[in-house]
Formats: C-alpha cells, structure tokens, sequence
C-alpha cells in the first residue's frame, strides 16, 4: 500500500509552504525572543482557509481531509512550531469538539468563526492534579437554575487567554464522586464570562509564541444548554478527539525533522574545516543520513494514520496507528534536534541560529496530547497486553 501524496494534496502543500516562508519564517526568531502572539498572521492563516480544513462547507470550512490538514501542520511547523501548534489545537481541540459534539445551535453560534480564523477555542482538561486521570478531575460544575455554576481551575491550555480567544470548553465533575466513579461533563464557557480568568501565561522552555495559559473558574456561570455532547460523556469525547490529535502532533513532529535536515544540510555544505566542507566528514554526514531516515519513517507513519482517518478505518486500528506515529514521530524530532544542533557545533548554541529554537521547541512534542509513556501503555493495550 502507497501513501504518497495525490497530485492535489503537493499542490496544497507548496500553496501553504510559500505562505510559511513569506508570512512566518522572517517574523519567527523575533516573535520567539519576545514571546509574541502573532494575532494578524493567525488571522491571515485563517483567510488561506487552514483552519477550515476539515469542516463541512455550511459553517464556512473547505470539507476536506485530514491528510490536508496533516499537511498544512507540518509545513507551518517546519518553519516555525509556535504556529503549527496554534493551528494544530484551534483544530483539534478548539473546533473539533464542537464540530463532533456540538448541537446544530452550538455549531452555528461558535463555528463560523472558528473555522475562519477570526477566533480562537481551547479545551480545558489538564489540571494541577489530573490529566489523564479523570477520576482526579476537581473542577465541578453544578447545575442551578438552569446554568451551570464551575468552580475549579486548569492549566497548559493552548489558545485560552489570546486577544481573539472566543471560548474554552472545560470538563468538570457534574455528578459522582466519593467510591462512585466521577461523572464528568464538557461545557462550552465563552470568553468574558464573569469569573472565568485566563491567568498570565506562562514562562515556558518553548513554544514562545503560542499561547498557554492556566484557567481559573470561580461561581462562573453559563446556560444549561453549553453542555457539550452527552452528559457524563466528556471525559470519552475529549479521548476520541485525542486519537486526531496524536497524528496532527505527529504531523508537526515531522515539521520539525523536515527543518533540522533542511538547516543540517545547508550548514555543512557552507561550514569547512581543515580546508573542506564539513558535509564531506564522514562522521557528520552519517548523522545527517539519519535524519532522512527518521523524517522519512516518521512522515510514512504520520500519512498511513491520516490516510486510515479519512478511510474510515475501525477506530481501534486507527488509535494503534494515532500511537504509533505519535510516539516515532515525536522521539524521533527531540532526538534531531540534538543531531542538528551537535552539527551546528557551538553556533547551534547560540540563540540566533533558529536550531537552538527547533532544540526547545521539540520537548514537550513528547508530552502534550498523551506522552510517550502513554503512547506505550496504549501501543502495548493495543496488542492485547493488559497493561495497567
């Protein structure tokens, strides 16, 4: 079986490609350094129609497939991983939610902007205390009168606190607890809703110009009908949508071995020592084939899970898939940007090389959307092991 791109889908990428270079990657080290938030290039992302990539046509999106969007991750990615993680959560966790769970309402309330670009959606699940533990979730959120009253709070939330943020959907205790199994809800809170707080953002190793932020809910109260799905189901629903987020981390994994090939390559063709290139040191150039190893594995990894969504395939092979390029994909982008930066020698040190960008940014792809312990634990479930 291939997994080669359609003629369309290379159009597509050298479309988004061109856009990256001109709008991103001159701006990129800049907006590193001073932990910008670029709302106009976002927006100028949604007008080339990114973030509606894989929405149906009546709420303003293009209808098309996750390979598109896997795509357009790993271009956006491949110059600058700050933006390819806003976009890769304003789809996965801040449309799809409502694009799969949402009432016919919510959809046309919240989408159309959503998918234009023009706003911004987070989801709120990680706490202090829980992550993918649900039972550990402390949020709650109590139904009074017709609204649901949440008190809690959240953290690492991608574009929860930015100037174009409309909503964060947030999962909350809604019933259960004690030696019942917790009930837990999602429900749709907007932006401004009184007692709802993005909290500063945070100082992180990477990722400097996307935008993170810890949540604080406090008697913020919003409408019956901003439940989300089926009650009791937000918990599932936020896992489900999580095997898509898995292969678009993976996608923007690839993004980034791309660029460290891509900078390994044009270095050590300039870069001499001893009267040569240092491409022409044996030791260097194995390093450099490596990388074409991995971003080749990672990519054919990355495109069978996309290829498998837009199939259909059962969702228990496409999880096992969604695991594994999230897992290869991911380690094998931390382990390139050493090899780049070990080929940069002490200019990879320095911050005006964007290797050592791509070297902070490329950790936590190992962490957010299920770490690699997790990928593991699901890998090994999935070839019947019962792993706990």
């Amino acid at each position: 079986m291939s997994f080669e791109l359609s003629p369309e889908h290379e159009q597509f990428r050298r479309t988004v490609r061109d856009f990256a270079e001109k709008e991103i990657a001159p701006h990129a080290g800049q907006w590193d350094r001073e932990h910008h938030f670029p709302v106009d290039v976002v927006q100028k992302m949604g007008q080339l129609g990114l973030f509606g990539l894989t929405a149906p046509e009546e709420y303003g999106g293009a209808d098309g497939d996750f390979t598109s969007l896997c795509v357009a991750i790993e271009e956006i990615g491949r110059v600058d991983q700050s933006m390819g993680i806003t976009l890769e959560a304003a789809v996965g966790l801040g449309i799809n939610p409502i694009l799969t769970y949402g009432t016919e309402e919510q959809k046309r309330t919240w989408l159309p902007d959503l998918v234009s670009g023009q706003t911004l959606a987070g989801f709120g699940l990680t706490e202090p205390g829980s992550g993918s533990d649900a039972g550990a979730t402390r949020t709650r959120a109590e139904l009074v009168g017709g609204e649901w009253v949440i008190n809690g709070s959240k953290q690492f939330i991608t574009n929860s606190g930015s100037d174009i943020t409309s909503l964060v959907t947030v999962t909350a205790r809604t019933g259960g607890g004690g030696d019942e199994r917790p009930e837990i809800s999602s429900i749709i809170v907007p932006a401004g809703t009184p007692g709802f707080t993005a909290e500063p953002a945070y100082d992180k190793l990477g990722w400097h110009a996307s935008d993170t932020h810890p949540l604080s809910f406090e008697d913020v109260r919003v409408p019956e009908s901003n439940l989300l799905g089926e009650r009791g189901r937000g918990f599932a629903q936020f896992l489900a949508i999580l095997d898509d987020g898995r292969v678009a981390i993976a996608a923007l994994a690839v993004g980034c071995i791309q660029a460290c090939l891509d900078m390994s390559l044009e270095y050590a063709g300039e870069r001499q020592t001893f009267g040569v290139p240092i491409g022409r040191k044996q030791g260097l150039a194995f390093q450099i084939a490596d990388l074409e190893v991995m971003l080749q594995s990672a990519r054919l990894l990355v495109y069978k899970a996309a290829a498998m969504k837009d199939a259909g395939a059962p969702v228990k092979d496409f999880k096992q898939a969604a695991a594994i390029a999230k897992l290869h994909a991911t380690e094998s982008a931390v382990t390139a940007t050493r090899i780049a930066t070990q080929v940069f020698g002490g200019y990879g040190f320095m911050e005006e090389y964007p290797v050592t960008r791509f070297y902070r940014d490329a950790k936590v792809l190992e962490i957010g959307e299920g770490t690699s312990e997790v990928q593991r634990m699901l890998i090994a479930r999935g070839l019947g092991l019962p792993v706990e």
